[in-house]
């Protein structure tokens, strides 16, 4: 089954159109709710079992990161296509993949679902449920880091519309884990990430007046990852997708 199924069914009744788009929905905020549980919660663990070792604590949290990552697209690839990042849901809109109503529920729903589960990892670790991360990331090379691993990921994910859900997911989650070491910025990647993380002043957060800057760069990624996919691919960028539903 191809990961680039986040289109709904054509010809579906207005009402069940509606209904399939809000499992989606909801299948994309309960992704992203584990996967910053995952993000932050491995963080902090990392830090507690081996604290004073920032190496080791980065491998730790990447490694859990990567897993975690690979296993929701598994496992939620068949209901929304396993987004989980607004950056990836703008790009299948512009590649007519995505509806325009189904994007902005999409978006609502990550958002949301990173929130809660940045809170949620909070609690878990006895600290208090919200508490704006003081690590400031505000630098240039940081920005460039995003930029390459924002790049680097949109490229991932469309190669993997071609394979099945188990392939995308493998390939993701391992694209996420050498990530966290071969950029400056330890690949935040996703919008959706970076505000939730700037609700935990935990080993995994991001000062809110930082975030900006790296949203700024994600999106930047994207412009280039358009570009490079509108050289490298046969199909024309805005071409529509069979099947698609505005």
């Amino acid at each position: 089954m191809p990961i680039n199924i986040s289109t709904p069914s054509p010809g579906l009744p207005d009402h069940d159109l509606a209904v399939e788009t809000w499992r989606a929905a909801l299948a994309e905020g309960v992704g992203t709710f584990f996967l910053l549980a995952a993000v932050v919660g491995s963080g902090i663990a990392a830090t507690r079992l081996s604290p004073g070792q920032t190496g080791l604590d980065l491998l730790e949290n990447a490694i859990a990161t990567g897993a975690v990552l690979g296993t929701l697209i598994m496992t939620f690839g068949p209901l929304s296509g396993a987004h989980f990042n607004p950056v990836v849901s703008l790009l299948k809109w512009i590649r007519r993949d995505l509806s325009g109503s189904r994007l902005v529920v999409y978006l609502i729903a990550q958002l949301t679902g990173a929130v809660f589960g940045t809170m949620a990892a909070n609690l878990m670790f006895a600290l208090p449920v919200v508490s704006l991360s003081t690590t400031s990331r505000a630098t240039p090379h940081l920005w460039g880091g995003e930029i390459v691993a924002t790049l680097g990921l949109l490229l991932v994910v469309v190669a993997m519309e071609r394979h099945s859900v188990a392939v995308a997911g493998v390939a993701v989650g391992g694209y996420i884990t050498g990530a966290y070491f071969f950029t400056s910025s330890t690949s935040f990647a996703n919008p959706a990430v970076t505000l939730a993380r700037s609700l935990t002043n935990s080993f995994a957060g991001i000062r809110p007046s930082s975030t900006p800057g790296f949203i700024g760069a994600q999106l930047l990624g994207l412009v280039v990852a358009l570009l490079l996919l509108h050289l490298l691919t046969p199909r024309p960028l805005l071409a529509s997708s069979k099947g698609h539903s505005s």
